[in-house]
């Protein structure tokens, strides 16, 4: 599969614990898989690129739409706050 198919598996992934704790281990196992993903098949993702990628998630309706429809309603808010929590400790 495509990496743009990849990266909404990688979406779809969050969204199956979007109502657990964006700070918990899954979370950030999942920020992390996320980061070598974008890293590998796009641009190197370092925790500047990946804490500002968070914001755009969920501050950009084009990017909460897409990501809302890989995992459900409120996906890109959960990513955003799990991204936000992994750069914190980066």
């Amino acid at each position: 599969k495509d990496a743009a198919t990849g990266l909404m598996a990688q979406f779809a992934r969050m969204g199956r614990l979007r109502t657990g704790d964006p700070a918990g281990q899954e979370a950030q196992d999942a920020v992390r898989e996320l980061q070598q993903f974008i890293t590998k098949h796009f641009y190197t993702c370092t925790p500047e690129i990946l804490a500002g990628l968070g914001q755009m998630y969920t501050a950009d309706d084009r990017f909460r739409t897409s990501i809302d429809a890989a995992g459900g309603e409120g996906t890109a808010d959960f990513a955003g706050k799990a991204i936000a929590a992994y750069c914190a400790k980066a």
